[in-house]
């Protein structure tokens, strides 16, 4: 007498079987009830057999049949030509709020303002004279803009003309924002009676400068970018040509003008790519 193949047993058979019986019907596996030779469970299931029997997912895997969890079709922020879009913005924002702090205490002689002259007459002098005034000659236009032009030459051959055009306008836009709150502040520098040093046009040059460079070029030369714009505020304070505020609110203003730079430069990077590409009018 034939023996009825069984199919084997799984874990999430145990609470349904053996099956209720039902009139009419057989409860046994029968062979070739739907497909002459191939098993079936009676409850239409097909057997638990080797993985051939079970579905497969992608690329021809065993798993589950489609939709499967793949990577998303969306993501927080957009990355453009220099990072998510997100970043800068907020940078922007605090450095504005910070250069309107700075800027309200100095020509407000608030609290900031006392402290900010007690620490320059406590440190202005410190230092060997050659080295802090090497250091404050970073910030003039004969050192800082070759590098910048240098870093600009190089985006353009590697056909970043999006990116080397906004730190070029960040540059341009350093003299025409310091002169007008040269005159707004009217503040005496820490060694003259004369007016007119807030904010350091030095701070501000080698800062975009700088900074500038290494957005354009890479930023593996970030680390010496901060250095080289720090370097050059300690030298401007420890020469007497400004007091530290002077150095921080124009660091504060070149945030802005940086971050607004990045915020360009990926924006029009998120245009390109939202549509379809534009055609090369240029070589290559």
């Amino acid at each position: 007498m034939r023996e009825t193949p069984r199919s084997q047993e799984t874990a999430g058979d145990s609470m349904a079987w053996p099956p209720q019986s039902r009139p009419g019907r057989a409860f046994a596996h029968t062979t070739g009830a739907l497909c002459s030779g191939s098993p079936l469970r009676s409850d239409g299931r097909p057997p638990q057999t080797p993985r051939g029997a079970r579905q497969t997912g992608p690329h021809g895997r065993p798993g589950t049949t489609p939709p499967v969890p793949g990577r998303p079709a969306f993501s927080f922020g957009f990355r453009g030509s220099f990072g998510p879009l997100s970043g800068p913005a907020v940078v922007a924002a605090l450095c504005a709020a910070l250069l309107a702090l700075i800027t309200w205490q100095v020509v407000g002689h608030g609290p900031l303002r006392a402290l900010d002259e007690h620490v320059d007459r406590a440190v202005v002098g410190n230092g060997p004279a050659g080295l802090t005034e090497l250091l404050a000659d970073l910030g003039n236009v004969q050192v800082a803009l070759p590098v910048l032009a240098a870093a600009v030459g190089l985006a353009l051959y590697r056909r970043r003309p999006g990116p080397a055009a906004a730190v070029v306008t960040a540059m341009a836009l350093v003299p025409a924002l310091v002169s007008p709150l040269k005159e707004l502040t009217d503040r005496p520098g820490p060694l003259t009676p004369e007016t007119g040093y807030f904010p350091s046009g030095h701070a501000a040059t080698a800062m975009v400068a700088y900074v500038g460079a290494a957005l354009l070029v890479g930023r593996r030369l970030m680390p010496a970018a901060v250095l080289l714009t720090t370097a050059t505020g300690v030298g401007l304070v420890l020469r007497g040509h400004h007091w530290p505020l002077d150095v921080l609110g124009s660091w504060s203003l070149c945030g802005v003008l940086l971050a607004g730079a990045v915020l360009v430069s990926s924006g029009g990077g998120r245009r390109n790519g939202a549509g379809t590409p534009g055609r090369r009018t240029g070589p290559g």
